[in-house]
């Protein structure tokens, strides 16, 4: 079973008008892909994105994707315009299961360590500071392989706290690590992506047999 990781920034207008009309219009080919009690699912799902299209599950969001990929005979690039369309920006991607599995590990130390309760949607100020914390992590890796980043020298001063976690967690992990594929690209593309972002972000895992 293969994982991905989708991350999805959300549009309120777009979703309010073009979402909420398409799962109107189209509601007998929305319901195969709702969990039980589908009819109740699918008026939930409705009002969720009438009012805040940031409140559906993660599941309900699963749901619409899995719709989209159906819709659009699994064409990513075509899914992802019309999700764009319609609200849901799927922006970045992790597709292959090893690095998804990395990059929550790190996500998890992370967690411990700024004590969040964060779930599967993040606030832009809350994911930039994860994201960093992610550069400095895989950033040391890649220096003790004797590769520099730039974007790791530039953060050092400015998150200095961050900084001093990452090297305490590299030091105790780094016999495991220096033999593996590294993640930096990962964050220093997601952050890249975010830095001036000030909407929510949604992690979209997503189990492909």
């Amino acid at each position: 079973m293969a994982e991905e990781l989708y991350f999805i920034k959300t549009n309120q207008v777009a979703a309010k008008i073009n979402l909420y009309n398409k799962l109107c219009c189209e509601e007998d080919n929305v319901l195969p892909f709702l969990q039980d009690d589908k009819k109740t699912s699918l008026e939930l799902i409705k009002k969720k994105v009438q009012e805040n299209v940031d409140s559906l599950s993660q599941e309900e969001i699963l749901s619409i994707f899995n719709w989209f990929k159906v819709k659009y005979n699994s064409d990513s690039e075509e899914v992802k315009t019309q999700l764009f369309v319609h609200g849901i920006d799927v922006f970045y991607e992790i597709p292959s299961s090893s690095e998804v599995e990395k990059f929550q590990q790190i996500l998890l130390d992370y967690k411990k360590y700024s004590q969040e309760n964060f779930r599967y949607i993040f606030d832009s100020e809350n994911f930039n500071h994860f994201l960093i914390y992610g550069i400095f992590f895989t950033g040391l890796i890649d220096r003790e392989k004797g590769e520099e980043n730039f974007l790791f020298n530039y953060l050092k001063s400015d998150y200095k706290d961050l900084y001093s976690f990452a090297e305490n967690e590299f030091s105790e992990k780094k016999s495991d690590l220096l033999s593996k594929p590294n993640i930096y690209k990962c964050f220093s593309d997601l952050y890249d992506s975010t830095k001036f972002y000030k909407g929510s972000i949604i992690e979209l895992r997503d189990f492909n047999m």
